[in-house]
């Protein structure tokens, strides 16, 4: 089996919970293993504009993506600075020093008033929305996934598979569930997604579990992607980003696996089909998009699955996950580029550059902007003239 841009690593704190873990890519590597795509000579026909820039440190060997809650965007990085920034101008509003190195983060509630990341060695830092700390609290081994976080609950999953629930004012205990975890995972750890009264956790393995946010009772566990193959590797098959709810749905993707809607109440699956990524997805009210382990972008009918168009332009060149935006859909690259494709038959349309270091993170939409973070912490604010 080929694994495309990646390494084969262990965490020691993985390790210590009992089970290893598949880099999804060296952090110190500045090439993809396999030749990426030349970029040609791009005529736009889409006019994009750098709304604002912010700068933050860089993320090391962490993927911290942005987070967008009441009219802001809050941003992180690995030395731990924490920022809240006006979504439509960029303005800082407030920045602070979480008070240790970061490893995650944020998670930031609706109302924007709980501000949540997660520190070395598993301690969880929440603050309110002024920036001033509210409390402290000590998860059972190193997080990697981004906390969640409801007005009065706080979600966060560690990398032994342990999901926890806080009180979102006081960090104290309120329920704790621990879940499996095969033998290799890979090491970007699956996202969560707060809906309505459950959480929805992607998980090692390629299940999509669904939690109370009351009592984490199980409403139900539906497979995404089924684990195949004869080695360890081969049968690494976890859920890769966050899965995303839309009106009744909740799609998710896997790496080595499938791509699918499932019912939003009772998991059932309205369509999967087999596609292997490292990053998660974007949903739209007509489609579903990925970009795959090997470059590949491609849209999905969001109510059949039924395959609307693919693109290889972009082969081999680290994307990002995709967000929808406009008439287009748009996914970071390895070199700091963030490219527009057309939703309706996946032509490269746009092509705006950053600082020439990889878009890990995962893009999120705030107001009309479209926001993306670099490694090294340069925060773009992008949006459609």
């Amino acid at each position: 089996m080929r694994i495309t841009g990646k390494v084969v690593g262990v965490s020691l704190l993985a390790l210590a919970a009992g089970c290893s873990t598949l880099d999804k890519i060296n952090p110190f590597a500045s090439e993809p293993k396999d030749k990426p795509a030349a970029l040609v000579e791009l005529k736009s026909s889409l006019a994009v504009k750098t709304a604002w820039k912010y700068s933050l440190g860089k993320s090391g060997a962490y993927n911290f993506s942005p987070a967008a809650a009441a009219g802001s965007v809050f941003v992180a990085d690995a030395d731990g600075a924490l920022a809240r920034l006006d979504a439509a101008s960029g303005k800082q509003l407030w920045r602070v020093k979480a008070g240790s190195d970061l490893t995650a983060g944020v998670g930031v509630s609706p109302n924007g008033e709980v501000v949540v990341v997660g520190g070395l060695k598993g301690n969880i830092i929440a603050f309110d929305g002024n920036g001033k700390e509210l409390w402290k609290a000590q998860a059972s081994s190193e997080v990697l996934s981004s906390p969640v976080a409801a007005d009065d609950v706080v979600i966060v999953r560690s990398v032994d598979n342990r999901i926890t629930a806080f009180e979102a004012k006081t960090g104290a205990k309120r329920w704790s569930v621990l879940r499996t975890t095969p033998a290799l995972t890979l090491r970007n750890a699956p996202g969560m997604v707060i809906s309505g009264a459950n959480v929805y956790v992607g998980q090692p393995g390629g299940k999509l579990l669904a939690l109370t946010l009351a009592t984490g009772v199980p409403r139900f566990e539906v497979s995404v992607g089924e684990p195949k193959g004869a080695t360890e590797l081969e049968r690494v098959a976890d859920v890769a980003g966050t899965p995303v709810v839309f009106e009744k749905d909740i799609c998710a993707v896997t790496y080595q696996g499938r791509v699918g809607c499932f019912d939003l109440a009772g998991g059932q699956a309205r369509w999967t089909k087999e596609v292997s990524s490292d990053v998660g997805v974007a949903v739209d009210q007509r489609f579903v998009f990925t970009a795959d382990e090997k470059g590949a972008v491609a849209a999905f009918s969001r109510e059949g699955g039924q395959s609307a168009w693919k693109s290889d332009k972009l082969a081999f060149r680290r994307l990002s996950t995709p967000a929808s935006f406009g008439r287009s859909v748009a996914v970071g690259d390895f070199q700091g580029h963030i490219h527009f494709l057309s939703r309706e038959d996946g032509a490269l349309i746009a092509r705006v550059s950053t600082d020439g270091t990889a878009i890990q993170s995962s893009p999120v939409i705030a107001g009309s902007n479209l926001i993306f973070q670099t490694q090294s912490g340069t925060v773009t604010a992008l949006a459609v003239e």
